[in-house]
């Protein structure tokens, strides 16, 4: 059975993996180095409590691993908590996690996905991105001028259900019978764009921030706006770390290191965030497997 990876970020900021394969003797090394690392470590270290932090299956792992990990180590120096992320294989492994009750700390999800989980696991919305979240249908021009219809029988670019990437262009097509191919093995956004330009599919649905950086390409048709991804806490994560992470997430922006976190994410900043604001939304998702 696939299992998420994780990673743990310390207080210190620095990344801890564990390996497979690592023998007897290297085992017995790794426990006397965390032996080790327990008698030497500060008092805030040892007592600071460990959480996890899901996020959706947005870019390839590497590249996840890449993204986060200065937003969690960030998180650690001001909280003085640790976290772990926690990664899926890809977006069907993902939901499947969301169905079973993921018992996730943190969770940083779009729109549909949020409100899923403040409906059915009682997680709590801290902060979310100022700008609304947003995704459009895009193709080279000649292929634009056809029209929606055009579409129908040929390939479109996407990530794989239930992104709201997907879930956006099936409610552009709601007849099953007239929808075009959809080629949902992107491994991220920019894959699915990249793909127009390599001639392996027609068009490609895309967020609203990444469109913009391709004015080449036309755009067919754009979705309804939606309220930008938000970071939520699980009810079992104490209300006074809640508080903390909250906080220091308002503060994000303020922190020019972490300009390029903000970047990848497609966001200036982070606001409160307030569950209302997502009611509803899961809807996004009743065309899913597995949805109720």
């Amino acid at each position: 059975m696939d299992r998420p990876a994780a990673c743990l970020i310390g207080g210190d900021g620095a990344m801890s993996i564990v390996g497979k394969g690592l023998g007897r003797a290297g085992a017995t090394w790794i426990r006397s180095a965390i032996f080790l690392a327990a008698m030497t470590a500060s008092p805030a270290e040892t007592l600071a409590a460990q959480y996890t932090f899901a996020v959706e299956p947005a870019y390839p792992a590497e590249q996840t691993q890449a993204i986060y990990k200065p937003l969690l180590s960030y998180l650690s120096k001001a909280t003085g908590e640790q976290f772990t992320l926690v990664t899926s294989k890809n977006y069907h492994f993902y939901w499947r996690d969301i169905r079973a009750g993921s018992s996730s700390d943190f969770a940083y999800d779009e729109a549909h996905l949020a409100d899923y989980r403040i409906s059915h696991s009682q997680y709590v919305p801290l902060v979310k991105a100022p700008e609304n979240s947003g995704y459009s249908l895009v193709a080279n021009p000649d292929v634009a001028a056809k029209g929606l219809s055009a579409l129908v029988g040929h390939r479109v670019a996407t990530m794989a259900a239930p992104s709201l990437g997907y879930a956006v262009l099936l409610s552009f097509y709601p007849d099953p019978l007239r929808q075009p191919e959809i080629q949902s093995s992107a491994a991220s956004w920019k894959d699915a764009i990249e793909s127009v330009f390599g001639e392996e599919a027609d068009a490609a649905i895309v967020p609203n921030w990444l469109k913009v950086q391709y004015p080449n390409l036309t755009v067919m048709k754009t979705s309804r706006e939606f309220p930008g991804a938000t970071v939520m806490a699980a009810a079992s994560v104490p209300a006074d770390v809640r508080q903390k992470v909250k906080d220091a997430l308002l503060k994000l922006h303020e922190d020019p290191a972490l300009y390029d976190v903000l970047n990848q994410l497609g966001i200036s900043k982070f606001v409160a965030a307030d569950a209302a604001e997502f009611h509803g939304t899961e809807q996004m998702l009743k065309e899913f497997y597995g949805y109720q």
